[in-house]
């Protein structure tokens, strides 16, 4: 999994009633786009740090100005 700032991160519920999650992601603290990454889930406002599990996806950002 590789991300960088600004991309999405969805997380998938797990069990039956929960909902899926969407956070955005403003920090990449490993190497190369690599997990752990400080995000901001879009709900709630909530930052925190996750490695994703595979219950998540990236969903990156189109390139545009300052993004390669």
């Amino acid at each position: 999994m590789e991300a960088t700032v600004g991309d999405k991160l969805l997380v998938h519920g797990r069990v039956v009633g929960m909902h899926d999650r969407t956070a955005e992601i403003i920090e990449v603290l490993g190497d190369h786009g690599s997990p752990p990454y400080r995000v901001r889930y879009e709900d709630d406002g909530h930052e925190c740090l996750v490695s994703p599990g595979p219950d998540s996806v990236v969903r990156h950002l189109p390139p545009g100005p300052g993004r390669a």
